[in-house]
Parts: C-alpha cells; sequence; structure tokens
C-alpha cells in the first residue's frame, strides 16, 4: 500500500486554528498528472532557531515546554521546519524563543532559558553546545 504524507504550510494551520466555530474551512487534494509525483521543495530553517536545526539539535516537531511554579504558568510550543514555534493557543506562529515565550508570560522574558526540550536541555544549553562544537 503506498504511503500518503501530506504536509501544511504554518500559515495554513494558522487559518485552521484561528477559525471560529462558524467558519468553514475548504481543503482540496488532487493527485498530480504523470507517473512521477511531485516532491514539496525542502522547507529551509530561518531565523534564530535555523543553526540548531541545521547542526540537528533541534528537529521540526519537536514539543518544547516550560514550567514557571511560582507564577502558576506553562507553555507549549513546537518547531516548525522552517525555524519558528507554534504556541498552544495562538494562529501565528513566532518567529524567536523570547518572542514566543512572551506570548505565553506576558512579560519579556528571555526564551532560551525557558523554553525546554524533552531531555530537559534548554534552548540556550543546545545553542552553548553548537558553539562548543
Amino acid at each position: 500500500m503506498a504511503t500518503l504524507s501530506i504536509h501544511f504550510d504554518p500559515a495554513v494551520i494558522a487559518r485552521l486554528v484561528s477559525a471560529s466555530s462558524d467558519d468553514t474551512v475548504h481543503v482540496t487534494l488532487s493527485l498530480g498528472e504523470g507517473a512521477v509525483s511531485a516532491q514539496a521543495a525542502p522547507v529551509i530553517p530561518q531565523g534564530p532557531l535555523a543553526g540548531l536545526m541545521r547542526a540537528d539539535l533541534l528537529e521540526p516537531g519537536t514539543v518544547l515546554t516550560f514550567r514557571q511554579r511560582r507564577a502558576n504558568r506553562s507553555g507549549r510550543a513546537v518547531v516548525t521546519a522552517d525555524g519558528q514555534l507554534v504556541v498552544d493557543g495562538h494562529s501565528s506562529p513566532f518567529p524567536s524563543p523570547s518572542k514566543a515565550a512572551e506570548a505565553v508570560t506576558g512579560n519579556i522574558i528571555n526564551g532560551w532559558t525557558l523554553w525546554r526540550t524533552p531531555d530537559g536541555s534548554t534552548l540556550d544549553q543546545l545553542r552553548q553546545k553548537l558553539d562548543a562544537e
């Protein structure tokens, strides 16, 4: 059986997230002409996280989290293929860890030291590892 792989541009995801319950969002899928299927152009990471992604220290789809116990706040974001962060509860991706953290906390904050990877490393620790290599 053939494998079906569907990739959505972050703008499409943002539109779906921002749609109200009264909106109808239409998505059309079609088969390409000919025997060879069209391959999507590879997405090249841009922005502050690009270096970590090119060094394979951070992958698209990685879930980043943080927990501020005293402020009783937590956050969750997913790294996109183009190096942005999609934060739970926000329709548009954020270009930097600090902007994503600010969207959750409501304060100007260093997202490099706040966001943690599933293994507990901060983005700043990954950046230091990259600089050491």
